[in-house]
């Protein structure tokens, strides 16, 4: 059980952290709310309350025998400010202490989370922008907000991230321990995930049973780690890891594309997407018909492997020092087959993964042989794909480091 600080910034999506409170209760964790005096114009302090089994107050003069603005912080396993406002993300990164939340974000020697939620202008502006730079500079994590719906009729990048992205967030924080490493602070990661498609004809196409989870699992991971990452989804049906930026794609080259746009910005590139190795030669206009004959065969033609190119960029044009770690999905393992493979693809790290008897595509676990570009082998034991993507990022960090 962790002891968990709630704090509830003057936005309407505070309505949100009312379910993120829930989740952190059902699991056991202890948690206090504290929200701005604003924010209870949104939820009232009986509320909160009342969800929490806890006192609920916001200013330092209550119970002040207990000193509540230096002992809250003192004592807590993980703060998590959910919404975070301009205005308070402001008054945190000056240092201010004028009511008991910003005077426990002072006092707090745990791990700091940050959920901003804000009309997309006020993000983007120069001085929220700054903030958020202050606060990822002291050690706190500021999750990159959704895009979606705001209030009224505006859309765009300022929505709170879904409850349980959030509450999976602090729930791989809380697994870290009480001071996590946040080893990637400050870097950039670009993860694939899914399986790709490549269109036969308007109703059919060529696939695999990727679902995208591991990939998912290496995002969230690394935002627990401090990273800002970008993940290029090809027909994921999970929901979105909070503080990712989120890039949809269907096919193979779809995925090429994307992943070489986005390479020049990454420390680390992750390609755990099963990406189809062909297509049809010819997608049909009109589907294909069963009228008693057989279609003609289906010509295929090989699609550009996106890790030989994903290194070949980084050997011609850089950043020297990015990472790229690469998959190898299998039925077998031969070991020698996979350091051929690693050689050709030229990447820094292979995983291999077997796929079969209850492993592999759509499964919580899985068990792995870590390759090197240096030949270190690594047996990785079966364990949770979350489990798994720690293990790998920290070799990543290694790396950096």
């Amino acid at each position: 059980m962790a002891r968990v600080i709630l704090g509830v910034g003057a936005g309407i999506a505070a309505y949100k952290a009312c379910e993120l409170l829930r989740r952190l209760r059902e699991s056991g964790h202890q948690v206090r709310v504290i929200p701005t005096p604003d924010a209870l114009r949104f939820v009232g302090g009986p509320t909160w309350a009342a969800l929490s089994g806890e006192p609920v107050t916001t200013d330092v003069w209550a119970g002040v025998a207990d000193v509540p603005h230096v002992k809250l912080g003192q004592d807590a396993d993980l703060v998590l400010v959910v919404p975070a406002t301009a205005d308070l993300l402001a008054r945190a990164a000056a240092g201010m202490s004028d009511d008991l939340l910003t005077a426990t974000l002072l006092t707090a020697r745990c791990p700091v989370v940050y959920a901003p939620a804000m009309h997309t202008e006020m993000w983007e502006h120069p001085a929220t922008a700054h903030n958020v730079a202050t606060l990822r500079a002291r050690g706190a994590l500021v999750v990159e907000p959704a895009v979606g719906r705001l209030t009224g009729k505006d859309t765009g990048k300022g929505r709170l991230p879904e409850p349980e992205a959030l509450f999976e967030l602090a729930e791989r924080i809380i697994s870290y321990g009480t001071v996590p490493p946040l080893r990637l602070t400050g870097r950039r990661l670009l993860v694939s995930a899914g399986g790709t498609r490549e269109e036969l004809d308007p109703v059919r196409f060529l696939g695999n049973w990727s679902t995208g989870t591991q990939g998912y699992a290496f995002a969230r991971s690394a935002v627990a780690l401090g990273a800002d990452v970008t993940l290029v989804a090809a027909n994921v049906e999970l929901p979105d890891p909070a503080g990712t930026k989120i890039i949809r794609v269907v096919s193979a080259r779809d995925m090429h594309a994307a992943m070489l746009a986005e390479a020049p910005q990454a420390d680390v590139i992750v390609m755990t997407a099963a990406v189809a190795d062909f297509r049809p030669a010819v997608r049909a206009e009109a589907k294909i018909k069963k009228d008693g004959e057989l279609p003609a065969p289906i010509e295929l033609a090989e699609n550009r492997d996106i890790v030989v190119d994903l290194s070949a960029r980084r050997a011609e044009h850089g950043p020297r020092g990015q990472v790229i770690i690469s998959f190898a999905a299998e039925t077998d393992t031969d070991l020698d087959k996979a350091r051929a493979k690693l050689a050709r693809k030229g990447s820094d790290l292979q995983v291999l993964n077997q796929v079969g008897r209850g492993q592999g595509f759509g499964t919580r676990d899985n068990e792995w042989v870590v390759m090197a570009i240096d030949g270190t082998i690594t047996p990785v034991p079966r364990r949770s794909k979350a489990a798994l993507a720690d293990f790998v990022l920290g070799l990543a960090a290694d790396r950096l480091a």
